[in-house]
């Protein structure tokens, strides 16, 4: 497999267009290590835990408390699975606790389950029969839909059923904005994710797609049309989402575009464009969060931003806009 280091190692007039990948192992008995990191989730972590064994293919769940307060260490403790494992993590942000969690992991795919949301019964079995047809492949996903704190589904991205989303090379694609949205979608190979160095932890926000990033600058992607989870929307995470705005993701836009692994892989001259088409998907995600939450007055301010930056990318955010008041 092609590192990081093999790559950063290139001549300068190598690195304007991808090399190849090369073909990596395809093993028939593929593994997966469930890494969940969890702070103050006594609420649903119970569920998400369940939800991962349940699945063949599971070899471990890792929990990583990041100091937790609430009885979450208490109800994990009470499970009873040999593959479950606990470690404890003093509150040191989540990215370090997938990070931990990772390190520990003895699998051949490494799967990022948020503590409060659970995998469909199909999950891993679609995403390991993906990775199996796809050898090159260092990540493969799938969708997701939303539910409520009850566990009801909200979202309406069944209708969205067919669509497809990038497979093969897709860097530029994924430079020029986030199509995987949350790890509880993906298997990443262990031996890509920690040959990229796993997650920035200086990162706030968007620390998922910088990692992709790099991952997708050594190697494929696969895509499989299913919905694989359900992320759930409740009071603790609509609340801190509410409260983002387009100026909190910025730095991960400065760090995608300032990472030597993935320029060295993007195609010469693409960068500034693709950073544009960066910063107009997250703001108008931002517009997105905002209408789902009422603020509309918030939204049309944040659609105002698209429009100074690109009047031709107004049309489409003010789509994806409406589509998000219904839950598309």
């Amino acid at each position: 497999m092609i590192t990081a280091e093999d790559v950063l190692e290139l001549p300068a007039a190598s690195r304007a267009a991808p090399a190849a990948r090369l073909p990596l192992s395809v093993n028939t008995a593929a593994s997966v290590s469930v890494v969940i990191p969890a702070k103050n989730a006594a609420a649903y972590v119970g569920e998400t835990i369940a939800s991962a064994l349940a699945k063949a293919g599971v070899t471990e769940v890792i929990v990583v408390d990041d100091g937790s307060t609430d009885d979450t260490l208490a109800i994990v403790r009470a499970v009873r699975d040999p593959r479950l494992r606990l470690i404890r993590n003093d509150s040191a942000g989540v990215s370090a606790a997938r990070n931990l969690g990772a390190r520990y992991a003895s699998s051949e795919w490494l799967l990022f389950l948020d503590a409060d949301d659970r995998l469909r019964p199909d999950a891993v079995a679609a995403l390991l029969a993906a990775a199996h047809g796809a050898p090159r492949a260092v990540l493969v996903y799938g969708d997701y839909n939303t539910i409520d704190s009850e566990g009801r589904q909200i979202g309406r991205r069944d209708l969205l059923k067919g669509r497809r989303k990038p497979s093969g090379d897709v860097l530029s694609r994924l430079a020029a904005g986030n199509f995987i949205v949350n790890g509880g979608i993906a298997l990443a190979r262990a031996e890509a994710f920690r040959a990229v160095g796993g997650f920035d932890t200086s990162l706030r926000y968007c620390e998922d797609w910088h990692c992709w990033c790099r991952l997708a600058a050594i190697g494929e992607f696969e895509f499989t049309p299913k919905l694989l989870l359900d992320y759930r929307l409740h009071t603790a995470n609509t609340m801190n989402a509410a409260v983002r705005t387009p100026k909190d993701f910025f730095p991960a836009i400065a760090r995608v575009f300032d990472d030597g692994l993935i320029l060295a892989r993007l195609p010469e001259g693409t960068a500034p464009g693709l950073r544009l088409a960066a910063e107009l998907h997250l703001i108008t995600y931002a517009a997105m969060q905002a209408v789902r939450f009422g603020r509309y007055r918030q939204a049309l301010g944040y659609l105002a931003m698209v429009g100074q930056r690109s009047l031709k990318a107004l049309p489409r955010a003010a789509a994806r806009t409406t589509l998000a008041r219904f839950g598309i």
